[in-house]
């Protein structure tokens, strides 16, 4: 039975108004349906403020007031957004007992403002979520919901996120009621420290991606000018990509044009790799923009390398992929994800099997493989996954 007539208090990862999609905030949207939920925003440092004076920081500053009760209504009747006071910006320092006593400072500042916001009287009977937001690992002691849950959703992987977090994240874990995994492998390592972890994978917006199979919805304007066929990739372009496999599969494939959409980290594109007269960066592209791009791919593409990070893995864009209905050729980055696409995706170990995947893809693509990618995404839709996470949260709770 999925959690109904609670009180949810999910502190996300992500800004509410952010430009992308967060898992975070499409929990709370999903929980808002049948509960009261507060969306602690993701909360400003005073870095943050002296340097982002744009228009979500005007949206925010009255909120930052110790007068407010920090909250703003959304387009749902039960979903509010808890806007927090400026915290110190700690994360230059080392870690040791200075950054945890001034952590823990932060930490105080972030539950008053939740008790401000929803009233000690209804906290005590709350469900909190810590949604990935592994920097704040210890809110639940100081608000006493009566379920603490850990949403785990990804590896740390940057050394801004390590440095502290490998730390935070260990006591999170430990201190919660219940964790909640997104990959086996995350589910794997987390069990070790919390016996009372659960696997639910990710899942994707099936309603979102499959706009790209409508015929009213046009080619993205970015994609008008680049010749066919197109082997697209959507989303951050970092490290988790394979560019050696990626370099000689380009290379040995002129007549096709790779195309990748979304932000770029510079220090990790290989020099001469922009330069190659097959490959196009198009930039970032707001997420209500993605069936436009994607619907310009005619094999859509996920070369991830294979790692200890990204074993852990489990690709929303995966399953965007197909709910668009594309063929989709992948790395064997996460063997895991085979019994989630039923033999659909080929997961390549090598750069020739990988340019054999393309090649096959293009020429025996027929509309029943279109339509068994979609039936596909729908085994792995957002509906779907929540609806076990909220029955899990229920059955706990």
């Amino acid at each position: 039975m999925i959690l109904k007539s609670k009180v949810v208090i999910i502190l996300g990862i992500a800004k509410f108004d952010g430009p992308y999609e967060s898992t975070s905030f499409t929990v709370a949207k999903f929980l808002a349906k049948d509960n009261d939920v507060y969306y602690v925003d993701y909360p400003y440092t005073w870095k943050d403020c002296l340097r982002q004076r744009d228009e979500a920081y005007e949206r925010r500053k009255e909120l930052f007031k110790a007068k407010s009760d920090g909250l703003i209504d959304t387009e749902l009747p039960r979903l509010k957004i808890i806007i927090v006071p400026p915290v110190l910006s700690i994360n230059f320092l080392k870690e040791g007992s200075l950054y945890r006593f001034l952590l823990k400072y932060n930490e105080k500042i972030i539950a008053r403002r939740i008790l401000q916001a929803v009233g000690k009287e209804r906290v005590h009977q709350a469900i909190y979520i810590n949604s990935f937001n592994f920097h704040y690992p210890d809110i639940a002691r100081l608000i006493s919901p009566k379920l603490s849950v850990y949403h785990c959703v990804d590896p740390l992987i940057l050394w801004h996120d390590r440095k502290h977090g490998l730390i935070s994240e260990k006591i999170l874990v430990e201190n919660s009621q219940l964790v909640v995994c997104t990959s086996k492998q995350l589910y794997e390592e987390k069990k070790i420290l919390n016996t009372s972890t659960f696997f639910i994978p990710n899942a994707a917006d099936l309603e979102h991606s499959s706009k790209a199979m409508d015929k009213n919805v046009p080619l993205h304007d970015r994609l008008k000018e680049i010749p066919s066929p197109v082997i697209g990739y959507f989303g951050n372009i970092e490290r988790r990509i394979d560019y050696t496999l990626l370099t000689e599969v380009i290379k040995s494939n002129t007549d096709k044009s790779f195309v990748f959409a979304g932000p770029v980290v510079e220090e990790f594109i290989p020099d001469g790799f922009r330069e190659i007269n097959n490959v196009y960066f198009i930039g970032r592209i707001p997420y209500p923009e993605m069936p436009a791009v994607i619907k310009g791919f005619d094999v859509a593409m996920i070369p991830f390398k294979r790692d200890e990070v990204s074993r852990t893995i489990f690709p929303l864009k995966l399953f965007e992929y197909l709910g668009a209905g594309k063929p989709v050729v992948a790395t064997d980055f996460n063997t895991d994800l085979q019994e989630f696409t039923h033999n659909e995706i080929p997961y390549c170990a090598t750069a020739s099997e990988f340019s054999d995947a393309i090649r096959l893809a293009l020429i025996s693509d027929t509309e029943e493989k279109k339509q068994n990618r979609v039936n596909i995404a729908a085994e792995n839709s957002w509906e779907r996954r929540l609806t076990d996470f909220s029955t899990l949260i229920d059955n706990y709770f």
